[in-house]
């Protein structure tokens, strides 16, 4: 089992939406602790099921504190924004090549260089910051037909590239996520969207990274970007305290607590838009950040997230209580 387990117990009743509910520490000694008396001590009342949610166990004032940051945001699906997974390739072993194979082609042929694309996997990408493998993506795509893009023609353009391919020809004639012609990656509507800046983050993952990219970075299928308007705002929040606590529990826990940040429960998430003025104050802090890791990718910017932090808790009028419990989850 990749996913941790839940005791369900029902009765034929009518449905009030409301339960018990009763998390079992990781701490419980099945020999000398009283399961039934745990329960009694410890069990909350919390929503139940109904047909319109999806069900979270939580708190009543870990309820209550996500009940009043939703009411006053706007779902990101309808935020002026797009949530796209990374590049399919089918068999990355040819699509994916090492710097050095990338020096190797361009050396062949300089144009080479037009359609290999630098690119990050879910495992590089951290807070703020990403962590390049030095991994390259010949990005042979099959044209944008709706903007009357032409694919890349490898076998008459780029020779060498289609020698390189050819080592692989059986496999990937055989792969289902594949052009007009074997050389050619799957159509890719949004492709353009990977020059722009974006906010890239890992399709699963324990600790809830998010990177603000304005380096036209390409991702493989483990992560997700983000593409459209006030994407250095939107980072910060979700990289703030508050989303890592509150909002952390919307995603599917797997096994070792790994999060599966699928786009249908990211975009259902609710946060608030504000002008762009009220921004800056954050923005500022995002920059100070991103700058730093430029600069040094492993540099220390607690503090500066911690700010970032207070703003936010200021954005939900959060009172003491509720930044404490926040704090402490």
């Amino acid at each position: 089992a990749t996913v941790d387990t839940n005791i369900i117990f029902t009765e034929k009743s009518t449905n009030d939406e409301k339960c018990l509910a009763f998390s079992l520490a990781k701490s419980f000694n099945e020999k000398s602790d009283n399961f039934e008396k745990l329960i009694k001590e410890n069990a909350f009342e919390t929503k139940g099921f109904n047909i319109k949610d999806s069900w979270i166990i939580s708190s009543p004032i870990e309820e209550r504190i996500k009940t009043k940051i939703e009411a006053i945001g706007t779902p990101l699906k309808d935020w002026d924004i797009q949530i796209n997974y990374g590049i399919k390739t089918g068999y990355n072993e040819a699509f994916i090549i090492s710097g050095d194979k990338k020096d190797e082609l361009i050396g062949k042929d300089p144009r080479n260089a037009e359609i290999i694309k630098p690119i990050l996997r879910g495992r590089d990408i951290k807070r703020y910051t990403s962590e390049f493998a030095d991994l390259w993506l010949i990005n042979s795509h099959n044209g944008i037909k709706i903007k009357n893009i032409p694919r890349i023609d490898i076998v008459n353009d780029y020779p060498t590239i289609y020698e390189h391919f050819l080592q692989y020809e059986e496999k990937l004639k055989k792969r289902q996520d594949k052009g007009d012609h074997w050389t050619n990656l799957r159509n890719c509507a949004y492709l353009e969207e990977f020059e722009k800046e974006k906010i890239v983050y890992p399709n699963m993952t324990k600790f809830l990274p998010f990177y603000y990219d304005d380096t036209s970075y390409y991702t493989n299928q483990k992560c997700f970007i983000i593409t459209g308007n006030n994407i250095k705002y939107l980072v910060a929040l979700l990289n703030s305290k508050i989303f890592s606590s509150v909002f952390k529990d919307n995603f599917p826990e797997l096994l070792g607590g790994t999060r599966e940040l699928s786009k249908i429960f990211f975009e259902i998430l609710i946060f608030p838009i504000i002008s762009k003025e009220s921004q800056l104050p954050i923005i500022t802090l995002v920059d100070k950040i991103l700058n730093m890791k430029k600069a040094n990718p492993k540099a220390d910017t607690t503090d500066l997230e911690k700010e970032i932090d207070v703003l936010v808790y200021k954005l939900y009028d959060l009172t003491d209580e509720e930044i404490a419990i926040v704090e402490g989850v």
